[in-house]
């Protein structure tokens, strides 16, 4: 990977303000892991607590835990005493969620298809339609949110939700690899049809046909990887990579 480099316009003094109702930790760890996701902040990026501390305009100790946790899901390294910087897409975490996520999902869009629900029908197609706007403006930060809005409502639907929130908390380098991948060779359209596809078939009953999709739809990321590689260098660690 490249030589780390300083996020000095990245955190500028005084960019955020923390709400004091709230927990800093929690505060720091989630806008940090949602930049980091987005790829704002890219892989490589020297993460320095005084600096972080000036800009989320809270103490030392909130940044420390916000980061720990940050590591914990394979999103940064830390080098005690030296310093710490956003971890390159790791692969084997990304192949992992993957594999979860996919397993679950396929059994959810079952149950759900066993007992089709209109409404949810259209709440889904409702959101793809949403999507076709924002990808039409591109506006692709929030064309991905409401990406991740359809499959939660799917797990809520399931009476699934803390399990969508453990979901989360595994697939920053999976998702992290699907924003590399989603402005490329019709990616994001694809993804629009996908849904649509998922949102129908289980408001005809057709768990197999939902189940086909969810399975195409959740997989072309890794298929294109070698692709990705070589548009991307620097951003995918190699699989040798030890931290």
């Amino acid at each position: 990977m490249k030589t780390p480099t300083l996020a000095t316009e990245v955190f500028p003094s005084g960019g955020y303000r923390p709400d004091r109702a709230r927990n800093a930790t929690v505060q720091v760890f989630e806008h940090l892991r949602e930049r980091i996701v987005g790829l704002s902040i890219r892989p490589g990026t020297v993460l320095d607590r005084p600096q972080l501390s000036e800009y989320f305009q809270l103490s030392l100790s909130p940044i420390r835990e916000a980061l720990l946790r940050l590591e914990e899901e394979k999103l940064v390294d830390i080098f005690p005493q030296h310093q710490t910087c956003v971890r390159g897409i790791d692969l084997a975490s990304a192949r992992q969620a993957h594999f979860l996520r996919l397993s679950v999902e396929l059994e959810i869009v079952w149950v759900l298809a066993q007992a089709p629900n209109p409404l949810l029908e259209k709440a889904l197609l409702d959101m793809v339609a949403r999507q076709r706007t924002c990808l039409a403006a591109g506006d692709l930060e929030h064309f991905t949110a409401i990406d991740m809005a359809f499959h939660q409502r799917m797990y809520e639907e399931a009476a699934l939700p803390d399990l969508w929130a453990t979901m989360r908390s595994n697939s920053g380098n999976l998702d992290r690899l699907r924003r590399l991948h989603l402005p490329l060779n019709g990616k994001a359209k694809s993804i629009l049809a996908q849904h649509a596809g998922i949102a129908r078939c289980i408001g005809r009953g057709d768990g197999a046909a939902a189940q086909a999709l969810v399975r195409t739809h959740l997989s072309g990321t890794l298929a294109a990887l070698e692709a990705l590689r070589r548009q991307f260098p620097g951003m995918i660690l190699p699989p040798d990579y030890a931290s």
